[in-house]
């Protein structure tokens, strides 16, 4: 296939591209770090970043007209930097807009590509203590949940083109390589780890493989529309994920860093990616026959840091 990817040099994006193109797939990144239009290789034949912009129509969007996928996760990092109110347009604008671009180049296409693969987050579901949350579920009414309806509001404007539209409803994404697992390592490595607040919160977590096994299930998965939890079927408390990351890194694990200091520290950031709970099950997923190969936290954190 021909598979357009927005975000594909973050530390989504770039992994599933390199799966994407080791499938014998050609894949086109767009970027906003070239101008327009302008293309080169990225590292592989199979693989080329092209320049798009969020503003009126451009020559990227020659790419769609050509794709039989795209796969949509632009949108700025929600982990770094505090939440001003600046911040907080930034992260919403982005992945609204990026989604918005994309819709107006399948709306232009004279052949639109069969399927859109949309980001979305676990963040939809807002702050839920221990309920337990599928695809059916409601959404919450925080700023990432407002920021998740939007997102996908702009991606279901493809639906009315023909163009089969997954929601990928993304939790914790754990990998050594980047995301929130690294960040959290120093603190365990000085011997400081433990839970964040009450540790009662539920984390809803995914292997980084298992994420781009399920997106590309998802492409492949003619008859799947609409949210899917991306997420691993056995979500844990944060208080269960300190203790089996001290296990795996052979640290201690008990010294906990509390609500008010981490609010104090983050503002509203802290409640929102800290110390909310939402305990996400991969209904439909499941249902349909995805096989997880890390169903379980310590499985997937002891793979990730015995890798060699």
């Amino acid at each position: 296939m021909n598979i357009v990817v927005t975000g594909g040099s973050g530390f989504l994006g770039s992994a599933l591209t390199r799966w994407l193109a080791s499938q014998g797939h050609d894949i086109v990144i767009l970027t906003r770090s070239l101008p327009d239009g302008q293309t080169e290789t990225a590292g592989s034949t199979r693989i080329r970043r092209s320049g798009w912009t969020l503003e009126g129509d451009g020559r990227w969007m020659a790419h769609v007209q050509d794709a039989n996928a795209v796969v949509n996760l632009a949108g700025e990092s929600i982990g770094e930097g505090r939440w001003t109110a600046t911040k907080k347009r930034r992260i919403h604008d982005s992945r609204v807009a990026a989604t918005r671009q994309v819709i107006a180049a399948i709306e232009r296409a004279t052949r639109p590509p069969q399927v859109l693969i949309s980001g979305s987050a676990v963040g939809y579901y807002g702050d839920r203590a221990a309920e337990r949350l599928t695809e059916s579920s409601s959404a919450g009414h925080d700023v990432l949940a407002r920021v998740c309806i939007d997102w996908e509001r702009e991606a279901a404007r493809a639906e009315p083109h023909g163009v089969r539209t997954v929601l990928v409803r993304t939790g914790l994404v754990l990998d050594r390589a980047g995301g929130a697992l690294q960040r959290m390592l120093l603190p365990f490595r000085l011997f400081g780890g433990g839970p964040l607040g009450s540790g009662r919160q539920y984390w809803s977590w995914i292997h980084r493989e298992d994420w781009v096994a399920l997106v590309n299930w998802a492409l492949e998965r003619e008859d799947l529309t609409g949210p899917v939890n991306a997420t691993a079927p056995h979500p844990v408390t944060n208080a269960e994920f300190s203790t089996a990351l001290g296990r795996v890194l052979r640290r201690p694990s008990w010294l906990p860093a509390p609500a008010f200091a981490l609010r104090l520290a983050l503002g509203e950031m802290a409640e929102a990616l800290l110390l909310g709970s939402q305990r996400v099950i991969p209904e439909r997923a499941l249902d349909r026959g995805f096989e997880f190969r890390y169903r379980e936290v310590d499985a997937a954190l002891k793979e990730i840091f015995e890798r060699l």
